[in-house]
């Protein structure tokens, strides 16, 4: 490693442990002022707690993440690496603080709709409910193959090299560490979830046009579909580009997207209650 490179990579270390601050501060400082004024009722107090919560355990998972990259490890002496876990751990969290503030801020700006519960509409909801999860569970996967440099691997679409199923998959011992810690599995799996997640908002998206909805909600499953097929496109173009940093780091944000307009599909679908 040079110099130069040295200095980008603790620069960029520095800003984020800087933004992050920022944002703790951008939660607490608000929420003590509300608080204090009387401003919070009793149910938003206590996502207000718990979003502050989260903020916290963020920033110590942030540093129990960057700890596991100064220790010593028998496989890596050149280049100084974070925990595959950790990583992952640390993107978890920060989803799940992202995905609780957005979820809160639609429910008190989006007027719910009084929609009738038909069957058909139980299904819908229970089928954005699952679609939803897939997408996150692909983006957190995507936290592994960037701890395991995963991208590498495999550079081919719709094959792994020469074959569907690559040899190597099942190289490590016991089987269950090729899940967390075999690259060619890691980069299987999350096809596999990226494969599997715009394939449900597809059939999603042709679910919702038999049901009379809303425009708005028209509007979010609409945004949905063309968010999961605009994400897979760059999936794609990232991994035969070798993963430049800037169209990874794209494709990365294409996950939140994806994940909000999820999350705002599923706001649209809220049963209202009585």
């Amino acid at each position: 490693m040079t110099l130069a490179e040295f200095k980008f990579i603790w620069y960029m270390e520095y800003s984020h442990r800087m933004w992050g601050r920022l944002v703790g501060l951008a939660y607490i400082l608000p929420a003590a002022y509300f608080w204090r004024k009387g401003w919070l009722r009793r149910g938003m107090k206590g996502r207000v707690l718990g979003l502050c919560g989260l903020v916290c355990f963020q920033g110590l998972l942030g540093w129990y993440m960057v700890k596991s990259g100064l220790e010593e490890k028998p496989d890596s002496h050149d280049i100084p690496r974070v925990s595959q876990y950790r990583l992952a751990a640390h993107l978890g969290s920060a989803l799940v603080l992202y995905c609780a503030s957005l979820w809160t801020s639609l429910s008190l700006l989006l007027p719910r709709h009084r929609l009738p519960e038909t069957r058909q509409l139980l299904r819908l909801r229970r089928f954005a409910h699952g679609a939803a999860g897939l997408v996150f569970l692909t983006a957190l996967s995507g936290a592994f193959v960037a701890g395991l440099d995963a991208g590498l691997v495999y550079n081919s679409f719709p094959k792994m090299g020469d074959s569907w199923i690559p040899e190597d998959l099942l190289a490590f011992s016991p089987v269950l560490r090729n899940v967390f810690e075999n690259p060619t599995m890691v980069q299987f799996d999350h096809r596999v979830l990226g494969v599997t997640s715009v394939t449900a908002i597809t059939v999603l998206y042709f679910l919702s046009r038999r049901i009379p909805l809303p425009g708005r909600t028209r509007m979010a499953a609409v945004t949905l579909l063309a968010l999961a097929y605009t994400q897979v496109a760059l999936g794609i173009s990232t991994l035969l580009t070798y993963v430049p940093t800037p169209l990874a780091a794209t494709h990365q944000a294409g996950s939140l997207a994806l994940l909000s307009g999820a999350l705002w599909l599923l706001s649209e679908l809220r049963r209202v209650a009585k």
